[in-house]
């Protein structure tokens, strides 16, 4: 499953705590799930609650701009 970020500019840990929710709920099909286009301060987030570190959890990095 992809989830996309893009547009999201705010996110707290209850949004952290239903994306966790959703790939443990994957995890027991043998699903992945794919974050795309988090923005900077959605990844700190990510990355400050550990989300990225869940087993079948993948974050998509964010294209380098020239």
């Amino acid at each position: 499953m992809v989830i996309d970020l893009t547009e999201l500019a705010f996110a707290d840990a209850s949004f952290m705590l239903d994306i966790a929710m959703l790939a443990r709920r994957l995890r027991t099909c043998r699903a992945h799930l794919h974050v795309r286009g988090a923005q900077p301060q959605v990844r700190q987030l990510i990355e400050r609650v550990g989300l990225h570190r869940l087993h079948g959890v993948h974050i998509e990095p964010l294209p380098v701009l020239a």
